[in-house]
């Protein structure tokens, strides 16, 4: 399971190219749509558009996490300040069950069951997917986080 953001320039068409540049190392078999969120941790910046897709892929998962920040410098991301302003933020949350804690890559993310925007959109394409560490279902761990609409909208098509 991977996760796209972004919050500078067009966001939407942001994510179109980061979801296009996925092939061939990445395979897409389901996306949510895109909703609009307000920024976590820091607070002062733009809203950003998340999207979260089921992809699979023949690399391991450092060589996937690799690559997936290849993309982002492709694509235009420049190094800034931890959780600020980004055009494009792809990170690989789930590798099947697998777990792992090392110092580049934590699977699962370390901190997607805190993150309503990584949870609503991963609700709509993977509800039951329960997560291996938590032992809890994507669904039971939005329900969790209570109220979320103050902070997450879908995008209007």
């Amino acid at each position: 399971m991977l996760a796209l953001g972004s919050n500078l320039g067009d966001r939407a068409e942001n994510l179109r190219l980061a979801r296009e540049a996925l092939p061939p190392d990445f395979t897409l078999q389901a996306c949510s749509r895109l909703y609009e969120t307000e920024p976590a941790y820091v607070l002062e910046q733009p809203r950003y558009y998340n999207q979260v897709c089921q992809a699979t892929t023949s690399l391991p998962p450092l060589a996937a996490l690799r690559r997936l920040k290849a993309l982002e410098a492709q694509i235009g991301r420049r190094p800034n300040v931890r959780f600020g302003p980004r055009l494009i933020d792809l990170d690989l949350l789930f590798y099947d069950d697998q777990q792992l804690n090392t110092p580049e890559l934590v699977l699962p993310h370390p901190l997607l069951q805190e993150r309503p925007f990584v949870l609503v959109p991963l609700a709509e394409i993977a509800p039951n997917l329960v997560h291996p560490r938590l032992g809890q279902s994507i669904s039971q761990l939005l329900a969790r986080l209570g109220d979320t609409s103050r902070l997450i909208w879908p995008v209007a098509a």
